[in-house]
């Protein structure tokens, strides 16, 4: 069965549970100063749309788009479940996004994420899509632990 992109709530079971799961791997990962995960009710609270990758019921993968204005959005919370890793979930999460984020007339996407081992696969999933390094957007500063990347759309 194909994967299917459909909006999401964190009301959803699973998709709570894909987000809790998140939060705790980037918590674990990152010293707080660093961390820059949002909970469910604030990622929401911040306008954001999330977006759920599901192969029948069963929900795989998750992603947020977050506006930082009218033309200029931001990647949150993009996780995979890791039995569902290297099946091309996140390539599909991040490819609705952009949709998404073109359906909004937003004209730039940028994220934030790490720079361990741990975050590589994403960060050539991110640059295979488009995007490049660059410094830091919105409230973030400069930190060693964080790569800042953009692309237009």
């Amino acid at each position: 069965m194909p994967l299917t992109i459909t909006t999401a709530t964190a009301d959803d079971v699973q998709v709570g549970a894909l987000l809790l799961r998140h939060m705790q791997t980037m918590q674990a990962e990152s010293p707080p100063e660093s961390c820059h995960v949002m909970d469910p009710e604030t990622l929401f609270g911040a306008g954001a749309v999330l977006l759920a990758a599901r192969d029948g019921d069963a929900v795989l993968g998750v992603g947020a788009l977050k506006p930082l204005d009218a033309q200029h959005g931001e990647l949150k919370s993009m996780h995979t479940a890791a039995e569902a890793r290297g099946r091309g979930v996140g390539k599909a999460v991040l490819r609705g996004l952009i949709d998404l984020a073109r359906a909004k007339d937003m004209q730039r996407l940028s994220l934030e994420t790490g720079t361990s081992d741990l975050f590589a696969p994403a960060r050539a999933m991110y640059r295979a899509q488009g995007f490049e390094v660059c410094p830091p957007f919105g409230s973030y500063h400069l930190d060693p632990l964080s790569v800042f990347m953009t692309r237009t759309l």
